[in-house]
């Protein structure tokens, strides 16, 4: 079995990093372990859809410096929730950097419809500006749908704008969102040309360093790579056997078992690519690039980096959270991690970068693999249920269409629907949700106007108020049961208040964190203010969240 080694691959070709060492260090003064009066570089890393039991659930695989380190040497809030919903990459992104909610700062889901226009808007889109290093619409991309700052803003407000910050992701929600309004630049993968790319929003051509990364076409080299799992397949005791019904495949392959035959993708290579382990690695090694021939943390100021690592919900969405694929990504991601901060140790010192992990959201079970364990879940479609509404509807009222679109388990109504509140209206809204309220999937429904006088958990009810945001949400809210979404029969997704979608990890490390951990509750809203409150700097003028005190104390 060829055992390819992503750590290895990003130590030999981009680090070369023994004889390298020297000259890193050299970098900034003072990177002995002495604290300086401020973090040099402040580091977010966001994993995509790692559940807060990803932490312990792998760990007699972890090596000692990677998750282990975060949760041994840094202080670890372990009952960190999410308070909003959808739970979706866009708003998870926008939560953790900005401590605000979609009530607030408009990102309500990756996607909304706008029901003027009668289109769906993706979160970041932005017509006013052009790709640079892409000629197509991957590059038209900006945070102006955002309608408030992150902490990269208000560092940057702070000493007028002398920090400098960037955003990185193989998702642009994932790099734009987080780095603010006024970041020097965001960087996220075109899968079409297997390069990173940005925005006129940012600058009008990529850097040389850039381009010099992308000529190194790294993709295509761990792609020439089959996937095979980094230990032998009979000891990933924490997975279910191989090749199941109910996962998914590769884009590009037919098969969804180890060894995965990436050589033999050559349709949408860039886009498989993604569905691999070595897209985090490629994310990192940019992310050392950026470091490096940026100069972050060498000035007179802290500096921003928001990575996240977009390839574990990739991965997660095909095969599920219980496959061995799953398994293989977080050993192999927690090496990548003991790299990464090893790096980080090397270049600014242990005490002098702030270092924070968390994800923007977690992941269900695969509802046949609850069902096989005598578990209640299912699956259900969106497409029907608006079909099976409409008629009801139209034979009921006479209106066609009554149900234009249906996102982040809300139904958006026809415009003359929506926008009324006279008695036809309020009929036909009662009919739905009367109609939703029976179906086994459903556990509640109701109209989003009436929201506050909703027969709903508190926990729940709480939720979609921080959620609503009239211009942009949905007219009724869906709240699927435990265990059912929408969607096929293979993979899984993400996206209620439930624990498994909302619990999330948050660790710090680094510059002024002791060593501990809390259960007390604490919220995605609260990294922003925490954060903030560390470095001495005004929180986003969205921020609903706390200080986590047993951080800042």
């Amino acid at each position: 079995m060829v055992l390819f080694s992503a750590s290895i691959f990003a130590q030999s070709k981009i680090n070369n990093s023994k004889s390298k060492s020297t000259e890193k260090k050299a970098m900034v003064s003072n990177v002995n372990d002495v604290i300086q009066t401020h973090p040099k570089l402040v580091v977010g890393l966001v994993i995509d859809q790692m559940r807060w039991d990803y932490l312990y659930k792998y760990q007699n695989r972890y090596g000692n410096n990677g998750f282990k380190r975060l949760v041994n040497q840094g202080f670890s809030c372990e009952n960190t929730m999410i308070t909003h919903i959808p739970t979706y990459t866009a708003v998870g992104h926008t939560g953790i950097y900005t401590g605000s909610l979609p009530s607030i700062h408009g990102i309500v889901g990756n996607n909304w419809y706008d029901k003027n226009s009668g289109k769906s808007v993706y979160c970041t889109d932005d017509s006013t500006v052009s790709g640079v290093g892409s000629n197509n619409d991957e590059g038209k991309m900006s945070p102006r749908n955002m309608f408030t700052s992150t902490i990269a803003d208000e560092l940057k407000l702070n000493n007028q704008f002398a920090s400098k910050s960037f955003g990185i992701s193989l998702k642009d929600r994932g790099a734009i969102l987080p780095a603010g309004h006024s970041a020097n630049a965001a960087y996220w993968f075109d899968d079409k040309v297997g390069k990173w790319i940005s925005s006129t929003y940012y600058m009008t051509q990529l850097p040389e360093w850039v381009n010099q990364f992308n000529a190194k076409q790294q993709p295509d080299s761990f792609m020439a790579q089959d996937w095979e799992t980094i230990l032998p397949i009979n000891q990933y005791t924490e997975s279910t056997k191989d090749a199941l019904d109910y996962e998914g495949n590769i884009p590009g392959e037919k098969i969804n078992y180890f060894p995965h035959q990436l050589s033999k993708i050559t349709d949408k290579k860039y886009s498989a690519f993604k569905y691999t382990p070595f897209g985090n690695t490629y994310t990192l090694n940019f992310a050392k690039s950026t470091i490096e021939n940026e100069k972050l943390g060498q000035g007179a100021v802290t500096d921003i980096l928001a990575v996240s690592l977009s390839s574990t919900d990739y991965i997660g969405h095909v095969f599920g959270p219980n496959s061995i694929e799953v398994e293989d990504t977080y050993i192999r991601l927690d090496k990548d991690i003991a790299d990464f901060l090893d790096y980080l140790d090397g270049i600014y010192g242990k005490n002098n970068y702030l270092f924070f992990l968390s994800a923007d959201h977690g992941v269900a079970h695969n509802p046949s693999f609850l069902n096989e364990n005598k578990m209640p879940g299912g699956n259900y479609s969106n497409k029907d249920l608006i079909k099976e509404l409409n008629d009801s509807i139209q034979l009921k009222f006479g209106i066609a269409n009554a149900v234009m679109k249906m996102e982040n388990a809300q139904l958006y109504l026809q415009k003359e629907l929506s926008n009324g509140w006279d008695g036809n209206s309020f009929l036909v809204s009662k009919t739905i949700v009367d109609i939703l309220s029976t179906k086994s999937f459903v556990s509640q429904a109701y109209d989003m106007k009436l929201l506050s006088m909703s027969l709903l958990p508190e926990v729940i009810k709480t939720r979609a108020m921080n959620s609503y945001f009239s211009s942009r949400s949905g007219d009724i809210q869906i709240v699927p049961k435990p265990g059912y979404f929408d969607g096929g029969k293979t993979g899984t997704t993400h996206g209620v208040w439930n624990p498994y979608d909302a619990h999330i990890p948050l660790v710090f490390l680094g510059w002024n964190i002791k060593k501990g951990k809390t259960h007390r509750e604490v919220h995605m809203t609260d990294i922003a203010p925490t954060i903030s409150a560390l470095l001495n700097i005004q929180m986003p003028n969205g921020c609903v969240g706390a200080v986590i005190g047993e951080i800042v104390d």
